[in-house]
């Protein structure tokens, strides 16, 4: 049996059902057209899916539901399977409002199917993350909340969904995105439990799940181990498009996928980030599809990151309505980035790029800003800003400081600390923020992974913007995605060889002089994996854990570093120990505060700021164990 299937990888829009509504109905006359039988969209894909608490607005649950409404009467001659919020109005919710549930639908001829077998018209997600960006659980009501409810085993409500396709009677394991992820977190697996429990013609999982680099090759290794254990062919849906909770925004690429009950893929959307309606026929009688094995692309290389920052830049800043961008470019390689990606993704017309250069700036890091602002052919102007630095030392150390009781005056003294972080303050707050109103725009910030993760920035400066698109990049992969944008996408030299070359440094003072080699504090060959040990792991890494490591020679093959980078960094334990405290405090500190006012930041990694790594301002601390070994180590 040949059954003609349409993959709708569809662009949603979080929390305009309306719109979705809209792509979804013309999805689904693109496949009667097509004499298409069975047409899979994705999960949330009429409500949208990170919404913030917009689930607790009962209005805009009767208009999803409405909408969805729609989608129903509108399957005369289809069977179409999509995802919303299902709606119990006569029942409560943990959280005491109308009980939600993450719906699975299943529409044929006008109507919702599945109900013989099942307490609703629909069926739910079993496995609710929340991890990461997640929340599911203040929101949804899980099928094993269900089951508790009606006093059964989880298992005992996972059934399938039975339709009549051009005569036949199918059986159709309809899951929910995480229900296809249980093999490393959870006790019950709804996949592999529904596949003994009952016979199964094919497995949908709709989705709606973000991109990460690496997750395609994860997904790729569960779901086809799935299909092979179960027998079962997986049909995998996802959407594109771009969602956030508010601190950290994330792609959707879709990659949506198809597998023989042998685990072999056999058809996928080739174009990642793109909606498309893939239309395929599998033959149920058949061990593939096509016959063909079908290599779906790896998406760790730089090439993955580009297609998810410029799709990302593009769709954040059309979705608030942002069409200009200012930056600011010192010659350095992160505004250097910042401004190469812009410029691809909203057209070099569109942005203006400013050199604000000090005392303290070189003559070689100003060349470098013009000369990139020629390549990229941008809108460029210069505005220096010693003369407004020097105005605001001045008159803070020449106002009186009066006590009204005593009559005491005494003046303010700003040490050369204090005078970098006026500079980069004069240089956001004053220029950019008044540059960019004056254009039309916002301004970009510039901040990478390294430098967000230890606070090595300006509050209410270099750290302020509209958005951080690169700041979930390490250092080290700015430097990989500059050359990618030069050799791959430009296919020139648009970033100069000498911004790549030269020294990383903010040149607020003359100890930062690049021209003698001075730069930054941050060691990015190290600090890079050090800090990313802190921040991305699953098993957060502590003090205890690095120290532990460092003292039994195992540091660097735990890290991930070049071998024999710290002894030559660090050439005693105290030195170590001193440069471990210093950034450790400088994380869970000031570093935390940072964070919590920073921009907004697209996230292309397995933990990115924002929501995705929650965190509270408690303070600094070492562990019991780490004291303990600090301690014998300096007595070594």
């Amino acid at each position: 049996m040949k059954i003609k299937i349409m993959m709708g990888q569809m662009e949603i829009i979080p929390g305009h059902p309306d719109i979705n509504t809209a792509t979804i109905l013309k999805m689904m006359d693109e496949a009667r057209h097509a004499q298409v039988d069975l047409v899979i969209l994705p999960e949330m894909c009429i409500s949208g899916y990170l919404l913030g608490d917009t689930w607790e607005q009962p209005a805009f649950l009767r208009d999803c539901e409405s909408y969805g409404q729609d989608v129903i009467k509108a399957s005369q001659g289809l069977t179409v399977l999509f995802g919303n919020v299902g709606i119990d109005w006569g029942k409560k919710g943990d959280d005491g409002r109308v009980r939600k549930y993450n719906g699975f639908f299943v529409a044929q001829n006008g109507k919702l199917l599945g109900e013989e077998n099942f307490p609703y018209p629909f069926r739910i997600k079993t496995l609710q993350p929340n991890y990461r960006q997640f929340d599911d659980e203040r929101h949804f009501y899980s099928l094993r909340k269900l089951a508790q409810e009606y006093s059964k085993a989880p298992a005992e409500l996972l059934e399938p969904v039975y339709l009549n396709l051009k005569g036949q009677n199918l059986a159709l394991g309809c899951m929910l995105c995480e229900d296809g992820w249980s093999e490393d977190f959870y006790a019950l697996k709804p996949m592999a439990t529904l596949a003994e429990k009952k016979p199964l013609d094919m497995f949908i999982n709709i989705s709606c799940s973000p991109f990460t680099l690496g997750k395609n090759e994860k997904r790729n290794r569960i779901f086809s181990r799935l299909a092979k254990q179960s027998g079962v062919p997986i049909i995998y849906v996802n959407n594109v498009g771009i969602q956030n909770n508010g601190k950290t925004i994330y792609t959707f690429d879709g990659s949506s996928t198809a597998y023989d009950k042998n685990g072999t893929v056999i058809y996928h959307c080739a174009e990642p980030f793109k909606q498309s309606s893939e239309i395929f026929e599998l033959n149920l009688t058949s061990e593939t599809f096509r016959g063909v094995t079908e290599q779906v692309p790896a998406n760790q290389e730089a090439g993955y990151i580009y297609q998810s920052l410029k799709y990302g830049i593009e769709k954040f800043s059309s979705s608030i309505g942002l069409k200009k961008v200012v930056i600011g470019i010192s010659g350095g390689i992160d505004s250097a980035l910042n401004a190469a990606l812009y410029a691809n993704a909203l057209g070099p017309e569109n942005l203006l790029l400013v050199n604000m250069p000090s005392k303290y700036n070189s003559q070689t890091t100003k060349n470098l800003a013009r000369h990139l602002a020629e390549n990229l052919n941008c809108l460029y102007t210069v505005i220096p800003i010693q003369e407004s630095v020097d105005y605001t030392l001045s008159q803070l150390e020449s106002t009186p400081i009066i006590n009204p009781n005593s009559g005491q005056t005494n003046y303010l003294r700003i040490s050369s600390f204090m005078a970098e972080n006026i500079q980069a303050r004069d240089r956001s707050a004053r220029i950019l923020a008044a540059v960019a109103a004056a254009f039309g725009g916002g301004f970009s910030c510039n901040a990478n992974k390294t430098e967000t993760t230890v606070g090595y920035s300006t509050l209410y400066g270099d750290q302020a913007g509209f958005l951080a698109a690169t700041a979930d990049l390490w250092k080290y992969q700015v430097y990989e995605l500059a050359n990618y944008l030069n050799h791959q996408v430009y296919r020139r030299e648009v970033i100069p060889q000498g911004i790549i070359d030269i020294v990383p440094s903010a040149e607020l003072s003359f100890e930062q002089a690049v021209d003698e080699g001075k730069g930054d504090p941050i060691i990015y060959s190290y600090h890079d994996y050090l800090f990313r040990s802190f921040v991305q792991w699953w098993d957060k890494a502590t003090p205890e854990d690095i120290l532990t490591w460092y003292a039994e020679g195992i540091l660097e093959e735990k890290l991930g570093c070049e071998a024999g980078r710290i002894n030559k960094v660090f050439p005693a334990a105290s030195e170590f120990i001193s440069d471990l405290e210093r950034w450790w405090k400088q994380f869970t500190g000031m570093g935390v505060a940072k964070r919590i006012q920073a921009p907004p930041i697209l996230a292309l990694s397995p933990r990115a700021f924002g929501f995705d790594h929650r965190e509270a301002q408690n303070g600094v601390y070492f562990t019991k164990g780490y004291l303990q070994l600090k301690e014998e180590l300096m007595r070594l």
